[in-house]
């Protein structure tokens, strides 16, 4: 199926694609996403397991795909970071966040589209719906982060701080990124979300199911529990005393009336 690009005025939509040493389910992800939407992002954050020369074929094929290498890896939000510069470049206002190693369901995506189209001012996020095969370790964890970022919002209606899959406005994301020096790791999702919370940027909520390929499948993943939950306790930590600063202008945020989709 050709992708078709939805615009309204002043809206138009793209799609960034982080990876890291995907291996070969960048390229499936990359043909399936192409398929129903462009233009596609591809930051390969320093990959050294040939993901380049795999994708040269579909960059002949597809002239929506671009492709950006970074010559060291440098983490996810540095990665969508780039992206995001380079989805301005294009004329891209709206980008759509997707991991590289078939996660996200395709198929939602042009919902997720239309979801932006309708509300350009909001960011779309995508809420989960996990199956038996999402590790237990990361379901818990993934709800005590939850957690602490409702309590950073106020419970302003974020469903889920980290899931990858969500629709940024451009210009806003890039101005925030701008001013700190955080979120260029896996702290990017939930940095983001909270910061823009803050900006006035209501959440949109859209379930959808996330999948977890087994190694047998090509199934990877660089999250380290170790070091990765550390970084997000300090990222909660910072955000939790930046809160105090901000609860006249949040309790505000709070009578806004909540979006729903469709």
């Amino acid at each position: 199926m050709v992708y078709e690009k939805r615009e309204a005025a002043c809206w138009s939509g793209g799609v960034i694609i982080p990876s890291y040493n995907s291996g070969p389910l960048l390229c499936q992800t990359v043909e399936r996403v192409l398929s129903v939407w462009g233009p596609v992002i591809v930051v390969l954050d320093g990959s050294i397991d040939g993901s380049r020369g795999d994708l040269v074929e579909l960059e002949e094929e597809w002239p929506s795909l671009h492709v950006v290498e970074l010559p060291l890896n440098r983490g996810k939000g540095a990665a969508v970071l780039a992206g995001l510069e380079v989805a301005r470049s294009l004329g891209v206002t709206h980008a759509a966040v997707f991991d590289s190693d078939g996660q996200h369901e395709v198929s939602d995506l042009p919902l997720f589209m239309e979801a932006s189209v309708r509300h350009p001012d909001a960011m779309i996020l995508g809420d989960p719906i996990f199956g038996p095969d999402a590790p237990t370790v990361r379901v818990i964890g993934r709800k005590l982060g939850n957690w602490f970022t409702n309590l950073e919002t106020l419970w302003g209606g974020i469903g889920d701080s980290l899931f990858g899959f969500r629709v940024y406005p451009v210009e806003m994301s890039l101005r925030i990124l701008s001013t700190i020096r955080q979120g260029r790791r896996f702290d990017f999702d939930t940095q983001l979300v909270v910061r823009l919370y803050w900006e006035g940027v209501a959440p949109l909520n859209i379930p959808t199911r996330v999948y977890y390929p087994a190694k047998g499948e090509g199934g990877v993943s660089h999250f380290r529990y170790t070091r990765d939950n550390v970084l997000l306790v300090a990222v909660h930590a910072l955000l939790c005393l930046r809160v105090l600063f901000l609860m006249p202008r949040l309790l505000r945020f709070r009578r806004r009336p909540a979006l729903r989709f469709p």
